[in-house]
């Protein structure tokens, strides 16, 4: 048992299953398209939601060094990705690396935690999507009724009870369509959406500048304390817990350069390309976090967003504290549902892409690797994600989807490190088109970090993240370890 646990996937398979052919997908993608598919992901809820968030329940204006601490184990991480997405070229990210270095069971363990990452991530932005539409309705004068536009487990103000989140659901079935009719023209509607908010965000970045009140940011770290949460429970609030706590939670705003390896298989040379997408995608969105966050929270006090300013919060900033710029408040908001679309864009795919991988191990059933046979995509794992993702993101609060994102996200980088420094020490001859810098101390230091953030998210999400890895070991011994492929 013990051997067939941690099978390791020798790299003639992982190369054979890399080769092109008409059960494999397309290789369309270029180094440009690959940045702009994780500038796609990165820039989205986590930045015009979670910021807010992490500020209002954590860090206070300190969240610009809660950014800069989660973009440390962003960088450690990416490193990390850019050799092993250049060294093995196949879909399936993180599930893959794990596959050929720690064996068969530690793959499965990755592979389904990434679900937390990609299809909890997708129904967080899903439900900030929704947020942001009926700020939009609001201003023309229109409203999504209240239980039409919130979970079950939210109650507004008035004390009106949500029922589901149709909005959520709508844009989640409009991106599937689009996912199922091929990834270089979702890569070209990615591309047009990333221009427009990459713009709106240097716009409110230079314009809100000005409107920088010091006050706001005085003290820059509070005092530590321990307050409610919106969802009734303790949090850690100032000093060093709160920062890391933040880091936490705005490090959801990183997600999306580990999702560019993802698309390994579809990537034109991706030994030069999958570096290159990895790592300028990440560094370009670090340094816009810093900026938007330090702006966000000089312009509004940090107690606003939890809240009058909880939903829809850079809005809400420009409205209330920046005179004469009620327009670009428009402007912003049409510019985000953009973005939090081509966001959902790239998290469907990297889910859809990671299960292609675990089917054709089969490790999950066939029907996540079967390819439609005029747009060669997973059409039918599209449309069952679908059906998944929509269950949290219509029916759960976003900040829960939000928080599960992140620790799945943050576990898989954990993995991600191990595994280069493992590969090094087992098989050093391997070619690599990019080598991580300094292994094992990147690796070792990715790993303290990484596991720092999961330490702030707090018990309530470690519960979590082991219910749901519970969930995971049922589903492996039932089924997964008696139809590999590589088993038999």
């Amino acid at each position: 048992m013990r051997n067939r646990l941690f099978s390791i996937k020798p790299m003639s398979a992982l190369r054979e299953d890399s080769q092109e052919s008409e059960h494999s997908l397309k290789r369309t993608l270029g180094p440009v398209d690959l940045t702009l598919l994780g500038i796609g992901a990165i820039i989205g809820a986590g930045l015009f939601v979670r910021t807010a968030a992490a500020a209002a329940e954590h860090a206070g204006p300190a969240v610009t060094i809660s950014y800069i601490v989660a973009a440390i184990g962003c960088a450690f991480a990416g490193l990390c990705y850019a050799e092993f997405a250049s060294s093995i070229p196949v879909a399936g990210s993180a599930y893959t690396y794990s596959y050929a270095t720690l064996g068969e069971f530690v793959a499965w363990i990755i592979g389904w935690d990434l679900i937390l990452e990609y299809a909890f991530g997708a129904a967080t932005v899903a439900i900030a999507w929704s947020e942001y539409l009926n700020k939009l309705l609001h201003h023309w004068g229109w409203q999504i009724p209240y239980q039409f536009s919130h979970s079950p487990f939210e109650i507004s103000p008035d004390g009106i009870s949500g029922i589901a989140n149709l909005p959520a659901l709508v844009i989640l079935f409009l991106v599937t369509l689009l996912l199922i009719r091929g990834t270089q023209e979702s890569a070209v509607v990615n591309g047009i959406i990333v221009m427009i908010k990459v713009s709106i965000v240097l716009l409110f970045i230079g314009f809100g500048w000005s409107y920088i009140n010091p006050m706001n940011h005085t003290p820059m770290v509070p005092e530590p304390s321990v307050i409610t949460s919106h969802l009734g429970t303790e949090v850690h609030f100032g000093g060093l817990l709160g920062i890391l706590g933040g880091a936490g939670v705005v490090f959801f705003a990183f997600i999306g350069f580990d999702a560019v390896s993802t698309a390994a298989q579809e990537a034109k040379n991706p030994a030069r390309d999958m570096p290159i997408g990895i790592l300028a995608s990440l560094a370009v969105c670090t340094v816009l976090y810093i900026l938007f966050s330090y702006v966000l929270t000089g312009i509004a006090p940090y107690t606003d967003f939890r809240v009058a300013g909880k939903e829809a919060s850079v809005a809400y900033a420009i409205m209330n504290f920046m005179p004469g710029f009620e327009p670009l408040a428009l402007l912003i908001t049409i510019a985000i549902l953009a973005g939090f679309s081509s966001v959902i864009l790239v998290m469907l795919l990297g889910q859809t892409r990671v299960f292609f991988s675990m089917s054709r191990d089969g490790l999950v059933p066939k029907i996540f690797s079967d390819l439609h046979p005029r747009f060669r995509t997973p059409y039918q794992s599209n449309l069952v994600f679908f059906a998944f993702v929509g269950l949290f993101a219509g029916f759960i609060p976003g900040s829960v989807a939000g928080d599960m994102t992140s620790i799945g996200t943050l576990f898989a980088f954990v993995l991600v490190c191990a595994g280069v420094w493992i590969m090094r020490v087992k098989n050093p001859e391997m070619p690599r088109g990019f080598r991580t810098p300094m292994v094992p101390l990147i690796p070792i230091l990715g790993m303290l970090v990484c596991a720092a953030m999961i330490f702030g998210l707090g018990l309530e999400n470690w519960l979590r993240l082991g219910v749901w890895l519970l969930i995971g070991f049922v589903i492996y011994f039932s089924y997964s370890i008696k139809h590999s492929r590589l088993n038999q």
